[in-house]
């Protein structure tokens, strides 16, 4: 079967470096809070292109505390509407439930799946107070439309970030758009730890330092509890991976770009739509994903013909059970997108005669 996506032989381009990390950190004796997460922190922060890059325990974790520093910080209050793509992964909607603040979703535009500036803008209202451009796939939102529309009404701008390391407009990279960002280093993500992993990444130093806090305990100073905190800290040992990973990244975007490429030039199925770009140049392929309407045919013959295929996502969230809120409510676009979307193997190790295998199995389907 060839997989979908093959960690053990992404991670085995960087395995001397990665043991030898690890190493490094077991020697230490400093597991939690040490050298390891500051040097990623500063490393990570430069290679975005901000000012402050905080580690925290996963990505939906980042999400959380950004709008929950953004309420001690008097930013946001319980109520406040927020809007965010109605295709999203649930993880954006968590965050937002989570503070108590109000979900407004947004259908995305056709063609890119990403946040369409203009039913953005249809949806603000005066207790719209933030909006999170989601860069699904790892292609960034319009964020250029999207931060004059904030700057316009006066709102907060929180970039989901975790498909979308490297992703960029103009050269500006994701996660230095936006008042914000939230990432994802999940094993699975284009920079992924070996475990979980997150990270906020923003140029506003008081809000990096409530996020500091809030993920300690919600202590700035040992013993000393300003906030009603978490726990939310990324680990020593994982910080070292994701510093030998970070290392290999705008490689590894050429490598999935060089398979993408292919995709793009040798599909040829009339029954499969291709994935739509905005900016070629600045799209990271997190997702390699295509269309059709019969999608679930096409995964079933794929399996068949010993190719592992993944669905981002079969389910919207204002279907899933954990919010009823939406309960008789219809977004017909979303709700259309997630029937048809089949992610196709892509990693930065996947090799031409897997690439060809995929290809040839899709064009005679």
């Amino acid at each position: 079967m060839l997989p979908f996506l093959d960690l053990k032989s992404v991670n085995s381009l960087y395995r001397d470096e990665l043991i030898e990390a690890a190493i490094r950190v077991i020697d230490s004796g400093w597991y939690v809070h040490g050298q390891e997460v500051k040097a990623f922190e500063v490393e990570f922060a430069a290679y975005c292109g901000v000012s402050h890059c905080i580690g925290v325990a996963n990505g939906l974790d980042a999400l959380m505390l950004i709008l929950r520093a953004w309420k001690e910080m008097g930013k946001l209050k319980e109520g406040d509407e927020v809007i965010v793509p109605a295709n999203t992964y649930i993880a954006s909607i968590l965050a937002i439930t989570e503070n108590r603040l109000k979900p407004v979703l947004v259908e995305p535009d056709e063609l890119t799946f990403n946040l369409c500036p203009k039913k953005t803008a249809d949806a603000i209202t005066p207790n719209t107070k933030a909006i999170i451009a989601v860069h699904l796939y790892g292609q960034i939102a319009p964020m250029t439309d999207l931060m004059h529309l904030a700057d316009k009404h006066g709102l907060l701008v929180l970039e989901d970030a975790a498909q979308a390391h490297g992703a960029s407009i103009n050269g500006r990279r994701a996660g230095s758009w936006g008042h914000a960002a939230g990432f994802s280093f999940y094993p699975g993500k284009n920079l992924g730890a070996l475990g979980d992993g997150g990270a906020v990444t923003t140029d506003d130093s008081e809000l990096a330092e409530t996020i500091r806090a809030l993920g300690n305990y919600g202590s700035h100073k040992k013993y000393e509890n300003i906030y009603q905190g978490v726990n939310s800290r990324l680990d020593e040992i994982q910080a070292a991976m994701l510093r030998v990973k970070l290392r290999y990244i705008e490689e590894d975007i050429k490598l999935r770009r060089r398979a993408v490429d292919y995709y793009l030039n040798y599909l040829d199925n009339h029954a499969i739509q291709l994935p739509v770009l905005d900016k070629k140049e600045g799209h990271v392929w997190h997702l390699f994903v295509i269309r059709a309407s019969n999608r679930n045919d096409l995964q079933d013959y794929l399996r068949e013909k010993g190719i592992q295929s993944l669905i981002h996502y079969p389910i919207p969230p204002h279907k899933q059970k954990a919010y009823k809120l939406w309960a008789g409510e219809s977004y017909p676009l979303t709700e259309e997108i997630h029937n048809s979307v089949l992610s196709l193997p892509l990693s930065p190790t996947i090799d031409m005669n897997d690439l060809s295998e995929v290809v040839t199995a899709c064009n005679l389907w």
